[in-house]
């Protein structure tokens, strides 16, 4: 990569260059802190080109724009963070009933409550779990750098428009407002804009125009009041949900000779990433994991390398993707814990200790 290539900008401005270069031509959003660049760039970007930026009058309007956008094939998103993306979980919910296809940022602050706007992964349940009402899922992606904010924005809107299913991007105030060189190229093998169009062709609210007269009208909903029709929707998205999971994706450094499995995801991934590297340079056998999908998580790929190795979940949280990690791992290893606390900004130096304290622990 050249310096030519490349531009410096936080990772809120990569989320937005990354969505017009990926295609969105529709965002709906509301301002909050720390994600405020997002809609800020964007309200330039998209009319540029040639699409339609909404400052909503709440959270709650943006998600429903989203959802009406979705609904009729257009490529769109919205931006929030943490307490605003609670208020848009009824939307959400509705999204992922009727089969809508949209993309949420989610650049979380500290909670609960107001918090602060200090970094904290205190949003993975709210995320994972479904955070809305009724069994529904969201596919959430995690990045840990600007670069990846931009690149995931290709891959979010691919996977809504592939399921028809809401995507979020997890980050948080370190990924959000993080300045660094950023490649501004799609990844290789992304889609093309048009692609999504092709994709929502089938199911689109468009009218008859151009379908002719007799064509079967067409009925996005998530209201079903006859006996057994909701057991019957509910059936088909778990199965969708459950046919998601060939799209988990993780990363993973020196886990094939490692005693000690470090995982950790987005930002705190990063950092934990720098830590483990300057163990093994002392000739420490560590390692580490990092799901880049959240929902689905890579509990196979995690699975596949227990044996014989102990675990030790890293995040800025009171202890939430410890869960899925230890569901994974089904007692095969044990797994250990260390929680940074969130609003806290921390270096690779304050997690020697906790690493190494692991190291030392039996099983």
């Amino acid at each position: 990569m050249s310096e030519a290539d490349r531009v410096l900008i936080k990772g809120n401005e990569a989320v937005a260059f990354g969505a017009v270069d990926a295609g969105c031509r529709c965002y709906f959003g509301y301002p909050i802190t720390p994600q405020n660049e997002v809609p800020e760039l964007l309200s330039s970007l998209i009319p540029e080109n040639g699409g339609a930026f909404v400052q909503a009058e709440s959270e709650v309007g943006a998600i429903n724009m989203l959802l009406g956008a979705g609904a009729c094939g257009v490529a769109a998103m919205t931006s929030s963070s943490s307490c605003g993306i609670s208020l848009m979980q009824e939307g959400i919910s509705y999204m992922a009933g009727s089969h809508i296809p949209g993309v949420i940022i989610n650049m979380s602050r500290g909670g609960p409550g107001l918090g602060d706007i200090g970094p904290s992964q205190g949003d993975y349940f709210q995320a994972v779990k479904g955070g809305g009402h009724g069994d529904h899922r969201n596919l959430v992606l995690a990045p840990s750098s600007a670069q990846e904010c931009y690149d995931f924005m290709f891959r979010a809107f691919a996977l809504a428009f592939a399921w028809q299913n809401p995507v979020m991007i997890l980050g948080d105030a370190i990924v959000a407002q993080i300045k660094e060189p950023v490649r501004r190229v799609p990844p290789a093998g992304t889609h093309k804009p048009e692609a999504m169009s092709d994709l929502a062709r089938a199911w689109r609210i468009e009218g008859f125009g151009g379908r002719g007269q007799n064509a079967v009208p067409r009925l996005l909903k998530s209201v079903y009041l006859v006996e057994g029709a909701l057991a019957d929707r509910n059936r088909l998205l778990l199965q969708k949900y459950t046919d998601m999971r060939r799209e988990a994706l993780f990363d993973s450094e020196y886990t094939d000779d490692a005693e000690l499995v470090v995982v950790a995801f987005g930002s705190i991934a990063r950092i934990a990433r720098s830590a483990v590297r300057r163990l093994r340079a002392e000739g420490r056998k560590v390692g580490l994991f990092r799901p880049v999908s959240l929902y689905p998580f890579p509990e196979e790929a995690l699975r596949s390398r227990a044996r014989g190795r102990r675990f030790l979940v890293i995040e800025q949280n009171t202890g939430q993707m410890l869960e899925d990690v230890r569901l994974a791992l089904n007692g095969v290893s044990s797994v250990l814990w260390h929680g940074v606390m969130p609003g806290l900004f921390i270096g690779a130096s304050e997690l020697i200790d906790p690493i190494l304290q692991a190291v030392k622990e039996k099983s």
